[in-house]
C-alpha cells in the first residue's frame, strides 16, 4: 500500500525534461518582465558626450578621459541636472562594461554613511589595488572610483574621517562627491576636489530631450504640452521624464494634455488658486476659511499652494512693502510645513496675512 502511494505521488510530478522546460519558460518570462525599466533609467546618458547642457563639466571630463586620469571631483547643483549620470557615464568610458562593477563603489543617502561606514566599507574598498588593463585592449587607469551621492547628508564626523582616506589612498582611488548644497560639505573636503556646478537645464534642452523620448516611445503630445511639462518640472529633467511616463500610462495611448500633466504633477488648477486669492481680496474671513477648506478637501498640498502663491504675489501690482510682508510670511509657512505643522492652520494664517495686506488700502 505504501509503495502504491509513493508511486502515485511520484506520478503526479511532471517528467524531468518537462520540469526543466517549465522552469526555463518561467525564468524567460521573468526576464521579459525585468526588462521593463523606467524611462529615466532607459534614457540615462551612456557616455559623456550624451550629457546635456553641462558644457564645462563635459569638456574637462573628456580631457581627463583622454589622459586616463581623473582628479577627485565635487559635483553640486539642483536635482535632476545630470550629476550622477555624468560620473557614471565617465566611469563606464574609463573602465568599460566588464570592469565597471568591480572598480566603482556607489553609496547613496539611503545607505548608512556614518563614520563607521567610512572607516570600514569605504576604507577597505579604497585599499584594494587594481591593474591597468582591459579585456578589449584599451588603456585602463590603475585606480577605482568611489561615488558618494547626496554627500551633503553625511555627518560632519563622517566627512572628517573621509578627509584622511582621500589623502592616504590617492594612488589607487578617486572620489566623486555629489550634493545639492556645496555649503554643507566641510572645507577640507572641498579643497581636495575639483568643483563643478551643474546648472538647471535650459527650457530648450529639456524640450528637445522630451521630444526625442516622446518620439521613441510613440507618445502623442503637442509642443504646448511639452512646454507645459518643462514649466512644471522647473529645470529638473528627471522629474519631467517621470511625469511624461506617468501621463502616458494614465492616458493609455491618447494624447497627453495639459490637464493630465496638471493632475500628475499635483499642480493646483489656476481657477482654484484664483478662488483663494479672490477670497483674500474680499475681506471676508468666512469666505477665506471656506476657500481654504475646499482646497484641503480636494487633496491639494499646502506646499504647492505656497509655491504658486509666491509667483502670483511677485507678479502682482502690490507695493514693495506689501510684497515683502507676504513673502516673509510665505517663508515662515514653508518652514513650518517642512517641520510637520498642521496644513489647515498654516494656510489660514498665510491667507489672513495676504488678506490683511490686500485690504488695508481699501
Amino acid at each position: 500500500m505504501q509503495a502504491f502511494l509513493k508511486g502515485a505521488s511520484i506520478s503526479k510530478l511532471p517528467p524531468t525534461k518537462d520540469r526543466a522546460v517549465a522552469a526555463t519558460a518561467g525564468s524567460s518570462g521573468e526576464n521579459k518582465k525585468a526588462k521593463a525599466v523606467p524611462w529615466v533609467e532607459k534614457y540615462r546618458p551612456k557616455c559623456v558626450d550624451e550629457v546635456a547642457f553641462q558644457e564645462e563639466v563635459v569638456a574637462v571630463l573628456k580631457k581627463s578621459l583622454e589622459g586616463a586620469d581623473l582628479p577627485n571631483l565635487l559635483f553640486y547643483g539642483p536635482p535632476g541636472t545630470g550629476k550622477t549620470s555624468t560620473i557614471l557615464a565617465a566611469a563606464r568610458e574609463l573602465f568599460g562594461p566588464e570592469l565597471f562593477r568591480l572598480r566603482v563603489l556607489e553609496l547613496n543617502a539611503s545607505d548608512e554613511r556614518g563614520i563607521q561606514v567610512i572607516r570600514e566599507k569605504v576604507k577597505h574598498f579604497a585599499q584594494l589595488t587594481v591593474s591597468g588593463s582591459r579585456s578589449d585592449g584599451k588603456p585602463c587607469p590603475p585606480f577605482k572610483i568611489i561615488i558618494l551621492d547626496e554627500a551633503d547628508s553625511m555627518t560632519s564626523a563622517a566627512q572628517a574621517a573621509l578627509r584622511r582616506t582621500m589623502e592616504k589612498e590617492s594612488k589607487t582611488t578617486r572620489f566623486c562627491l555629489i550634493c545639492n548644497y556645496v555649503s554643507r560639505i566641510i572645507e577640507p573636503l572641498t579643497s581636495r576636489c575639483s568643483k563643478f556646478r551643474f546648472k538647471p537645464l535650459s527650457d530648450k534642452t529639456q524640450h528637445q530631450r522630451l521630444l526625442d523620448i516622446a518620439e521613441k516611445e510613440n507618445v502623442r503630445i503637442s509642443n504646448e504640452g511639452i512646454n507645459y511639462l518643462v514649466k512644471v518640472s522647473e529645470g529638473d529633467l528627471r522629474k519631467a521624464i517621470t511625469y511624461l511616463q506617468s501621463a502616458t500610462r494614465l492616458t493609455g495611448g491618447k494624447e497627453v494634455t495639459e490637464k493630465v500633466i496638471t493632475d500628475i504633477a499635483g499642480i493646483i488648477p489656476a481657477e482654484t488658486i484664483d478662488g483663494v486669492y479672490a477670497a483674500c481680496q474680499s475681506g471676508s474671513f468666512d469666505k477665506l476659511e471656506a476657500a481654504v477648506k475646499e482646497l484641503i478637501d480636494e487633496g491639494h498640498a499646502a506646499t504647492q499652494l505656497v509655491n504658486q502663491f509666491h509667483d502670483i504675489i511677485v507678479e502682482d501690482s502690490l507695493s514693495d512693502k506689501q510684497k515683502s510682508i507676504i513673502t516673509e510670511k510665505l517663508a515662515e509657512v514653508d518652514q513650518c510645513l517642512a517641520n510637520g505643522a498642521d496644513e489647515h492652520l498654516q494656510l489660514i494664517s498665510l491667507c489672513a496675512t495676504v488678506m490683511q495686506q490686500l485690504t488695508q488700502n481699501c
